[in-house]
């Protein structure tokens, strides 16, 4: 609140503007109680003499600091940061900025998110779990307003929002079995780990080939990581054992868009050839040519649900037991995979 060396104070502005601090106080909090003339007289006095309002201060007095923690595993994955776009939006509407950490999906990174959120200043934290065991979360000593995203079902004493990982995997494996796919790849991740994303998805790959009557080939298991590059290799390594496929289950949008630069650089049509459904649908899957198949988690719906149980902590302290909500999955069918006959 400086011009020049200058503290600018809310008197000041008032003075500029020929209206008492309290008119100044209702133009800056957005009251309706002040007439269009005087607003716009008292917002001329802030541009002119540079005032800041302390937002710092204002949430400090009441106990906040206006700040959101979202630590998630890569701040690079596509889904993460429009998820974090989405949190914004909402978040800002309750007055609260979100701030992103990194947590290298490890324990440790996990861990001192939650232990470190009151030291970071945080008014609530959402955590992405991927390797915390269950046990630790129970463990963990916080009063801090703590809202679990992830993959996996985790007993604790937080509220957790997670996607249907089982049923969006059978919708898109069912899909592809239903448009005469008999050999479908199942691309990305490790399945045989406890509970996690890999596994659940692979748990609704098999679900959907069971209901359908066909048989799985362990060969088209992939195990792969999530990066552009490890869809891409998936591929290749398919076509050099001459591992015959007809369809691609990608366990991400990110892994499927590197299998199909794989495919087209094999010559492989898609979707005549080779179909391809992601899992995340991610703002990009809409606007590749041929537009990407893929499974949409429920991003608004998870949104909305993280928002409104963080603020709701926040805002009014623990809120009983523990909730758990699973949204549910749908599958958006594109350009990358055949229609039903």
């Amino acid at each position: 609140m400086k011009k020049g060396s200058t503290v600018v104070t809310m008197a000041d502005v008032a003075r500029s503007a020929g209206v008492s601090t309290m008119t100044v106080s209702n133009v800056i909090n957005g009251r309706p109680r002040v007439g269009a003339a005087t607003r716009e007289r008292v917002l001329a006095a802030i541009s002119d003499l540079g005032y800041q309002v302390n937002l710092a201060a204002r949430h400090l007095r009441a106990g906040r600091t206006g700040v959101v923690g979202l630590a998630v595993p890569e701040l690079e994955r596509p889904y993460f940061a429009q998820l974090a776009g989405r949190l914004a939006d909402r978040f800002e509407a309750h007055g609260l900025r979100i701030v992103m950490e990194r947590t290298g999906a490890s324990r440790e990174g996990e861990l001192d998110a939650v232990a470190f959120s009151r030291l970071r200043m945080y008014d609530g934290l959402i955590l992405s779990v991927v390797d915390i065991d269950p046990a630790e979360l129970t463990q963990i000593r916080t009063d801090a307003p703590v809202v679990l995203i992830g993959e996996r079902a985790l007993p604790s004493r937080f509220d957790h929002v997670m996607m249907d990982n089982v049923d969006g995997a059978r919708q898109a494996t069912a899909h592809l079995l239903a448009t005469g796919a008999r050999r479908i790849a199942m691309l990305g991740g490790n399945p045989d780990t406890s509970a996690n994303m890999p596994a659940l998805r692979a748990e609704g790959y098999a679900i959907a080939h069971t209901a359908a009557g066909v048989a799985m080939d362990p060969e088209l298991i992939v195990r792969c990581s999530f990066r552009l590059q490890d869809g891409y290799d998936g591929i290749r390594s398919l076509i050099d054992r001459g591992t015959a496929f007809d369809a691609v289950f990608a366990l991400t949008d990110v892994v499927a868009i590197g299998a199909l630069r794989a495919l087209a650089d094999a010559g492989r049509r898609v979707p005549d050839d080779v179909q391809v459904v992601g899992f995340d649908d991610i703002d990009e899957a809409s606007y590749l040519v041929p537009s990407l198949s893929s499974v949409n988690p429920g991003h608004d719906a998870m949104a909305e649900a993280i928002t409104s149980l963080l603020v709701a902590q926040i805002t009014g302290g623990p809120t009983g037991d523990p909730q758990e909500l699973i949204v549910p999955a749908e599958l958006f069918q594109r350009g990358t995979t055949n229609p039903v006959a």
